[in-house]
């Protein structure tokens, strides 16, 4: 009987309490796993040159298609057409359960900001104006996902580094044109510009085509950009391991550089059921040697100095053979990395992909890639395929093949 007033009570209370703002919270996630041949990785072996050999791979792994993740949004609305919004959003391993992004909880999203007819402000850990903009329109997303990216994804436009303590902008659309701005905070006390990040964007879309480009200026990238997970390190090399089994042998010798800035633009038309696109950035590592970047013995083990920049072309094609059923096909040209006397590398990536969806939240594909490398790479050595979410290959080539499964919720 006690717990039955309790009960009756309660629900007068919500029933004839003060009315609140509506507002939501919603769950989502998605799992991408599946099982890879790889036909040679670097491994580990004393005594081989440069301490390693290469050997074939089967393995399972996680995030290929998109990256898997799990999250919570949320919603106020606040009256006049205004709302508060949040996004708290964790990359995982389905393999293994690990966190990703360095070990950073909440490492792929983290904000709260405000929306209104005059645009959004959000506030935290976010992704940068080229992600907004240009991700959307790249070759990952009809031609392999990872496999397809931009080797290293050395220009960010698939989102493999987010930025801390942003502020951004985000306008309404306009006539098909929406633009944003992003300004990372460095915090240095006594240097207001010190390892600060910002970047602009603009998108215009209009029926079947659309056209995008962003820029990105970063302020010692060693810390402020590929440092700023919890696994980050103030004084190592945070770009990638450069000796023995490397992890980024394509621009890992450069985290010495002061400052990064990062052009990119992409165009996509679609007739029909398909859906073609062309891409190009330009990305230079400047001012090498620069002491603010961590202990140089270990940001610049090469000692170089200067500037090193790359240009990257990319073109891919998805087709829609039936409603289920896509095919996506994408070549990416990779080239630069001179400096004080080193010749540069070049990378060449075609992949294809197969991908048919059981239902709106459930699709199995076959995905494979090669990519063929040639010139001297960032550590100075002879230059090696290395693809997103694989182990740089031992030889000047390497091919790649997976059937994986992806799931929303």
């Amino acid at each position: 009987m006690k717990l039955a007033k309790t009960l009756v009570g309660a629900l007068t209370l919500a029933v004839g309490g003060p009315v609140f703002a509506q507002s939501s919270v919603t769950l989502y996630g998605l799992l991408d796993e599946g099982i890879n041949y790889v036909n040679n990785v670097q491994t580990a072996q004393a005594g081989a040159p440069h301490g390693r050999t290469g050997a074939p791979l089967y393995q399972m792994s996680t995030g290929l298609m998109q990256a898997s993740r799990w999250g919570m949004r949320g919603t106020e609305d606040l009256g006049n057409h205004y709302q508060a919004i949040f996004v708290l959003e964790d990359g995982f391993d389905v393999g293994t359960g690990k966190f990703q992004q360095g070990g950073t909880f909440f490492g792929r999203q983290s904000y709260v900001g405000i929306t209104s007819p005059y645009g959004s402000i959000t506030l935290g850990r976010q992704y940068d104006s080229i992600v907004d903009v240009i991700g959307p329109m790249q070759a990952g997303s009809y031609a392999g996902g990872a496999y397809a990216d931009h080797p290293g994804d050395i220009d960010n436009v698939a989102d493999s580094q987010r930025i801390n303590n942003a502020i951004k902008y985000t306008s309404p659309t306009y006539g098909g044109v929406t633009v944003t701005g992003l300004y990372s905070f460095g915090g240095v006390a006594g240097s207001f510009g010190k390892d600060t990040i910002y970047s602009i964007g603009a998108r215009f879309a209009m029926g079947p085509f659309a056209v995008a480009a962003g820029y990105m200026h970063i302020d010692n990238p060693n810390q402020s950009f590929y440092g700023n997970n919890s696994t980050g390190s103030t004084t190592a090399n945070n770009l990638g391991a450069v000796s023995g089994v490397q992890t980024n042998p394509i621009y890992g010798g450069f985290a010495s550089a002061g400052r990064m800035q990062i052009f990119s633009g992409a165009a996509q038309y679609t007739i029909g059921s398909l859906i073609a696109g062309i891409g190009y950035s330009n990305i230079r590592f400047q001012d090498l040697n620069d002491p603010a970047s961590g202990t140089l013995s270990l940001t610049n083990p090469f000692g170089y100095k200067g500037n090193a920049s790359f240009n990257n072309y990319n073109v891919y094609a998805g087709y829609w053979v039936t409603p289920a059923l896509q095919l996506g096909l994408s070549y990416n040209y990779l080239r630069g990395g001179a400096i004080a006397g080193k010749d540069s590398a070049a990378y060449q990536t075609l992949n294809g992909a197969i991908d048919y969806f059981l239902s709106k939240r459930t699709d199995v594909y076959i995905a494979t890639a090669y990519m063929k490398a040639s010139g001297v790479d960032s550590t100075g050595q002879a230059a090696v395929p290395y693809l997103v979410t694989l182990t740089p290959s031992n030889t000047s080539s390497q091919v790649v093949a997976r059937i994986g499964i992806r799931h929303k919720f």
